[in-house]
């Protein structure tokens, strides 16, 4: 038995001396073969138990097993360029560049594989609860920015079978172009820095940029650009570096503070505004929010019409009485100061006249919600001004609204009933 097995050996190696290629090709697939094999008892055994050990001791995740995938690839072509060599009737031109390609594939496998793990660093990094405060994603993007162009100098050089000192001595001349090609990462290098230091914006800020149709929440600070979610749901994608050059701004401040602000006006008919009769001051006593405000107003009118207009030739035309908007104005702010939603103390609640316009007299409402939510503010922010134009007319006073075509045509058909019938 053992001599018919030397003799077939025998029989092959006369045939191999015979046909130096399929020497060669036989050579090649059993290295392929073994590479292939290689790979897949690392990926299929080493891999996955050590995946397993990960999850068991610290919960390793799917990104964990991607990083050690790549890095398994980089067995086979370490046999591949270990063992190259001795493959018989290659020429030394084509086993260099076997091993230049296989040398260049692990450099790029390498840097792929630090560049997940930099992607893991950045997810465990966001896990973290202030983690939106300062984002890392964009130092995260540079440093992969360096690997990878080390990575492709590295490459180049192995492929060439040069020094990569050759490479990197040409770059010195070609600095001022790269400079022009960079020149949107650099200067949005500096931006994510400013934006970090300064702590200009977070994920979750409301921003708001006019001028760029930008209107909602940030929803991701990356390297060159900031990613706003409007709130009709449409994308903007504005440039980093447009956030040190262009005014925007930032409704953060609203939203820690707890408070919203209301900041509206309520036109009023300038010539519905009067003195109170007595029947009206009787009837607006009984609003029970002005309790206590006719006394002391009315001894503080009597008080000052005792030292000046007693001395004043015009008689009681020049002393001061209460006046149906200086009331509503009092309702107002006492309608305010007891509403449970509006902010009663560290925040601004007042109730202004402004200048007369053409629109009619402006009664300001400046005071702040209890909440900062979009809907319960326009919620509480209607319901007050639903009722404050209800209760204007109690008041003897009338809000100002321009003519309509209705008015014109009630108008019309008035002034045709006044006139007598021929």
């Amino acid at each position: 038995m053992q001599e018919n097995i030397q003799e077939e050996v025998l029989s092959w190696l006369e045939i191999f001396n015979q046909y130096p290629q399929l020497k060669t090709l036989v050579a090649l697939t059993a290295l392929i073969v073994i590479a292939a094999l290689a790979n897949w008892l690392v990926k299929h055994i080493l891999v996955r138990g050590f995946y397993s050990v990960l999850k068991r001791v610290g919960g390793a995740g799917q990104n964990d097993f991607g990083v050690i995938k790549r890095l398994s690839n980089i067995v086979p072509a370490l046999i591949i360029t270990s063992s190259i060599g001795i493959v018989p009737g290659l020429s030394e031109t084509l086993v260099t560049i076997i091993k230049n390609v296989s040398g260049g594939f692990i450099i790029l496998t390498i840097a792929l594989a630090l560049g997940a793990v930099l992607e893991i660093v950045n997810m465990l990094y966001m896990r973290r609860q202030a983690a939106h405060i300062k984002p890392i994603k964009g130092y995260i993007q540079i440093i992969k920015i360096i690997i990878y162009a080390l990575a492709t100098i590295l490459i180049v050089a192995t492929l060439i079978d040069r020094s990569p000192l050759i490479l990197l001595s040409g770059l010195g001349a070609m600095a001022a172009v790269l400079m022009l090609i960079f020149q949107d990462t650099l200067l949005s290098l500096v931006a994510s820095v400013q934006i970090s230091s300064g702590d200009m914006i977070r994920v979750g800020d409301w921003i708001e940029m006019p001028q760029l149709n930008a209107d909602g929440d940030v929803i991701d600070i990356a390297l060159h650009t900031v990613r706003i979610q409007n709130w009709d749901k449409t994308i903007t994608t504005i440039p980093t570096k447009r956030f040190i050059s262009d005014s925007f701004k930032n409704w953060r401040g609203m939203q820690e503070s707890g408070g919203r602000r209301i900041k509206r006006s309520l036109y009023l008919d300038q010539q519905s505004i009067h003195f109170l009769t007595e029947a009206e001051l009787e009837h607006v006593k009984r609003f029970t929010l002005l309790e206590g405000y006719f006394d002391d107003k009315i001894d503080e009118l009597n008080q000052w019409n005792e030292r000046h207009v007693k001395a004043s030739k015009g008689g009681t035309l020049d002393s001061r009485r209460l006046t149906n908007i200086g009331t509503f104005r009092a309702y107002i702010e006492r309608y305010l100061k007891n509403n449970p939603k509006i902010h009663q103390t560290g925040m601004t609640l007042m109730v202004r006249q402004l200048s007369p316009t053409s629109e009619g007299l402006p009664i300001e409402l400046y005071c702040f919600t209890t909440t900062t939510a979009w809907g319960e503010f326009e919620s509480i922010q209607s319901d007050i001004f639903d009722h404050l134009l209800a209760i204007a007319p109690e008041f003897n006073l009338r809000v100002y609204q321009a003519p309509s075509g209705s008015d014109m045509r009630a108008l019309g058909m008035q002034i045709n009933s006044e006139q007598p019938h021929l």
